[in-house]
C-alpha cells in the first residue's frame, strides 16, 4: 500500500504542487442529468476544477434537452461522435451497462486509493463491475427517511417511532385527531418502489435484498408476499394514507409534500428521500429546522436493523484518447475529495457519502442529521433496488414494478396475484437484458 501511495502522489496532478494548472488550454466534457439548481450547483463544482487544474469544463444536461433516458442520451452522443469524458450516472444499473459494453475505462490505482480514503467500500463495490472499479459516488440520496409535520404530531400526542408497528398505531392516533398519517406519491410510481424496498429490506433481511435485487429468489418468493400484505394495509381505508390508493394515484411528488407543508395540511408524514427537504424549503418556503423533522424509517422484525436505502450519481471515465484520459481521471480523482462534496454541500440539496466532509458543510442541521444517518450506516448502506434492474421492470413509466405496484394500491386485495405479475415481468425484463448484454 505504501508503494502505491508513492505512485499515485507521483501521477496525480491534484496532490503535487507541480500539478496546479496542468491541464490549461485543454477543455473537460461531462455530462449528467441535472438541470436548473442542482445544475447550477453542480457547475460551481466544475468551477473548483478548473480553478485547481486549469481545465475548461463544459457540461451537458442530459434534462435540459429534455431527455429522460440517459442510457440513450449517452449512446445517441456516442453515435455522433461526441462522447463526453466523463458521465455521471444515475443508476447502478446503467454503470454496469456501459461497462459491459465496453464503453468505460477502469478507474486507475489513485482513484481507488482517494476513493478507499474517503468512502466507506459499500460505494466502491457499487461502482465496481467483475470487481473492476469503474464508478465514483460523489452524490447520494437517503431514501429512509419519513417527513413529518411537528405540530400535528404534538396535536396527536404522538413521538417518532421506534419500530413500524408503533409508527402505524401513531397512523392511526394522527388520523383519529383529524390529520391522515400519510400523504403517497402515486402517479409518479417510483416512489412506489421505495416502500417496497424499505419494507421488503426492513422485514426480510439484507441477503434476501441482496438475492431480490439480482432476482435470484424471484418475486413470488414469501418474502416478497409478505412485504406486499404489510405493504398493501396502508391502503385498506383512508385513515393511513390521505384518500387511499386513489387519492394516491392522483399525487406526485411535489403534491405529496405538500399536503404535509403546504398552506392546506391534508397529511401529517410523507415517505421519501433526503430531497424532500429541498422541496419542503424550495417549492413550499418552509424553513426545514424550525418546521420540519424526519425520522428513520422503522425496523419491522424484532431481529432486524432499520433500513437503509440509497440511490446515487456515479462519474465513470469514458473511452477516448490517452490526453483526455488523463484529465477525466484527475477529475473524478477530485470528485472523491473532501473538498469537492463541500462546494455542493454548501449550496443544499445535495447529500454525499464522502465519510471525510465535514458535516458543518451542510447549510442546515436536518441535512447534517440525515448526512450523518447515511454516513454512519457504514457497510449496511443498501442500493435501491429498482435502480438495480433492467429499466423495463426497474424503472420505466406503464410497465413491470411501477404499473403493477400502481395497481396494487389501487386493490390490495390479492399480493399473491401481484406477486405472480411481478414475477413474470421481472423474468422477461432480465431474460431480455441477459440477451441483449444490457443486464443491470
Amino acid at each position: 500500500m505504501a508503494a502505491l501511495a508513492v505512485t499515485a502522489t507521483a501521477c496525480s496532478g491534484l496532490n503535487s504542487a507541480s500539478g496546479e494548472q496542468q491541464f490549461s488550454g485543454q477543455t473537460l466534457t461531462v455530462a449528467g442529468t441535472w438541470n436548473g439548481a442542482e445544475g447550477k450547483n453542480f457547475r460551481k463544482v466544475l468551477d473548483g476544477f478548473t480553478k485547481k487544474t486549469g481545465a475548461k469544463v463544459k457540461f451537458l444536461s442530459s434534462r435540459a434537452q429534455g431527455r429522460d433516458d440517459f442510457a440513450l442520451f449517452i449512446r445517441d452522443l456516442r453515435k455522433n461522435g461526441k462522447t463526453p469524458d466523463v458521465a455521471m450516472v444515475p443508476q447502478v444499473g446503467v454503470l454496469q451497462q456501459f461497462a459491459q459494453k465496453g464503453w468505460l475505462e477502469p478507474l486507475p490505482p489513485r482513484v481507488e486509493l482517494e476513493a478507499a480514503r474517503n468512502f466507506a467500500l459499500v460505494w466502491q463495490n457499487y461502482g465496481s463491475v467483475r470487481r473492476i472499479f469503474y464508478g465514483l459516488y460523489f452524490k447520494a440520496s437517503h431514501k429512509s427517511t419519513v417527513w413529518y409535520s411537528p405540530k400535528a404530531f404534538e396535536k396527536a400526542d404522538v413521538e417518532p417511532p421506534k419500530d413500524y408497528k408503533e409508527m402505524i398505531a401513531n397512523g392511526q392516533k394522527l388520523a383519529d385527531s383529524g390529520t391522515p398519517a400519510f400523504s403517497v406519491a402515486g402517479k409518479d410510481a417510483w416512489p412506489l418502489t421505495d416502500w417496497f424496498e424499505n419494507i421488503y429490506l426492513a422485514q426480510a433481511g439484507p441477503a434476501n435484498y441482496a438475492k431480490l435485487a439480482t432476482n435470484e429468489i424471484g418475486w413470488q418468493d414469501p418474502t416478497v408476499i409478505k412485504a406486499l400484505k404489510t405493504f398493501g394495509k396502508l391502503f385498506k381505508g383512508d385513515d393511513l394514507v390521505a384518500g387511499g390508493g386513489a387519492e394516491a394515484l392522483r399525487t406526485d411528488l411535489n403534491e405529496s409534500v405538500g399536503a404535509v407543508y403546504g398552506k392546506n395540511q391534508k397529511a401529517a408524514m410523507v415517505y421519501e428521500g433526503d430531497f424532500v427537504a429541498g422541496i419542503i424549503s424550495g417549492e413550499f418556503n418552509r424553513k426545514v429546522d424550525k418546521e420540519a423533522n424526519f425520522f428513520d424509517f422503522p425496523p419491522i422484525a424484532k431481529d432486524k436493523q432499520a433500513p437503509v436505502i440509497s440511490g446515487g450519481d456515479a462519474a465513470v471515465a469514458m473511452k477516448k484518447g490517452k490526453q483526455q484520459e488523463d484529465l477525466a481521471m484527475s477529475f473524478i480523482e477530485y470528485l472523491a475529495s473532501p473538498k469537492a462534496a463541500e462546494i455542493w454541500a454548501k449550496q443544499g440539496g445535495f447529500l454525499s457519502p464522502n465519510i471525510n466532509l465535514n458535516l458543518q458543510a451542510y447549510p442546515d442541521e436536518t441535512t447534517r442529521k440525515v448526512a450523518k444517518s447515511l454516513v454512519d450506516a457504514g457497510e449496511a448502506v443498501q442500493f435501491d433496488m429498482s435502480d438495480q434492474a433492467p429499466a423495463d421492470f426497474g424503472g420505466s413509466a406503464g410497465k413491470g414494478e411501477w404499473q403493477l405496484l400502481q395497481e396494487f394500491i389501487r386493490d390490495p386485495s390479492d399480493p399473491e396475484a401481484t406477486a405472480r405479475k411481478l414475477d413474470q415481468a421481472a423474468s422477461k425484463a432480465y431474460l431480455d437484458a441477459s440477451a441483449t448484454g444490457t443486464a443491470g
